[in-house]
């Protein structure tokens, strides 16, 4: 089987280094908040060009603390698209606000402009909005300028979720540097993964960069002084001794990604299929290579599961059609968008250790099922 991700083969190389950093944590003894954490923070910061990078226990987590962050308290309401995984939606609930699901834009994937604009222009919808998440879904940004513009326009915070998108520019901007703040998830199957659950928030905001410190750290400010309730949302010592090492390697892995998707697009395009589309402003990481079908994808994921290709699909059911948000009141045809990509779009392999062998072997799977 071809994996959607091997972690072991991405691991091997970087033994010697990982191994040694870990064994330094183990030396030191220091695996809270140690010595590690702000050296990845520091590196992070520098890489993303941004000013404050904080480590925290995971990406959800840092959905959460971003929005008590920037000052999102209870009852209020913020947009999010509604083809996402849950993690967006469920931080915003998880403090006692509400989702406005947005629909998505057919070719990227990610929250529609319009839909944003037609939230906010109905009365009863856009009432106690406060803020926006746009998800950099699959690997490449939003339309962050349209998206800014409408926020400063109606005076709403700007939290990318930028999960996915580690790496990826915007205009020449890292993702999640052009908001009030951004979310970053280091789950262990992403472009840069931890060796276990870590996260961490971006921000040009002192405040906000010190809000989520205090935030992270059971509300503490010193031995014992906790102004404001806080949580234990701290990102682990020993997971930022292997992020450190990690993303030195990270901008070789994108670009090898980058590579197979252009490989893929060489030998897929034109196809009766969608490859991905990439505006000009763009640049993919490809953390998914999404293709779409005109019909439903089960067929196809079936055909290559049984050629060996571990094809699967990200996200098969809309938030807006998720029980646990059934209170909310949307129903099915409420976002036309985001429930045909959960019907027709698939994502297959694309990691950076594929070799050209297996890259042909799905290429040519995929056309003897077109065929």
């Amino acid at each position: 089987m071809i994996p959607i991700s091997d972690l072991k083969k991405q691991t091997a190389p970087l033994r010697t280094e990982i191994d040694n950093a870990i064994k330094e944590v183990i030396d030191n003894a220091n695996f809270i908040l140690g010595k590690p954490v702000q050296d990845f923070e520091n590196d992070a910061a520098k890489y993303c060009r941004v000013r404050y990078a904080v480590g925290v226990s995971n990406g959800t987590d840092a959905i959460r603390l971003s929005l008590l962050a920037s000052g999102i308290k209870y009852g209020d309401r913020v947009i999010c698209p509604a083809f996402t995984y849950y993690a967006t939606a469920g931080a915003i609930v998880s403090i006692g606000a509400m989702p406005v699901f947005a629909d998505i834009e057919s070719r990227t994937y990610n929250i529609s402009v319009a839909s944003i604009r037609d939230i906010l222009g109905n009365r009863k919808a856009g009432s106690h909005i406060r803020a926006i998440i746009p998800v950099h879904l699959y690997g490449q940004c939003a339309d962050m300028d349209s998206i800014l513009e409408i926020a400063n326009a109606h005076k709403l915070k700007v939290i990318e979720d930028a999960a996915q998108a580690f790496g990826a520019e915007y205009r020449g901007n890292k993702a999640g540097t052009m908001s009030d703040c951004a979310a970053v998830s280091f789950y262990p199957g992403k472009n840069l993964g931890a060796f276990g659950d870590a996260g961490m928030v971006l921000t040009n905001s002192r405040s906000v960069a010190q809000a989520v410190k205090t935030l992270r750290n059971q509300g503490d400010v010193g031995k014992y002084n906790h102004p404001v309730i806080g949580f234990n949302h701290r990102l682990d010592t020993l997971q930022a001794a292997v992020l450190r090492v990690k993303l030195r390697y990270l901008d070789g892995w994108n670009r090898k990604r980058q590579e197979n998707a252009a490989y893929f697009e060489s030998k897929l395009g034109g196809l009766n299929l969608a490859t991905p589309f990439v505006p000009k402003y763009n640049t993919h990481i490809y953390h998914q290579y999404t293709l779409r079908l005109a019909a439903p994808s089960a067929k196809i994921i079936e055909h290559l599961r049984n050629s060996g290709i571990d094809a699967r699909v990200y996200y098969p059911q809309p938030l807006h059609l998720q029980k646990c948000f059934k209170y909310l009141g949307y129903k099915k045809g409420d976002f036309p968008e985001s429930e045909r990509a959960a019907q027709q779009a698939f994502a297959i392999p694309v990691y950076p250790d594929l070799t050209k062998k297996e890259l042909d072997y799905i290429i040519h799977s995929i056309k003897e099922f077109l065929r």
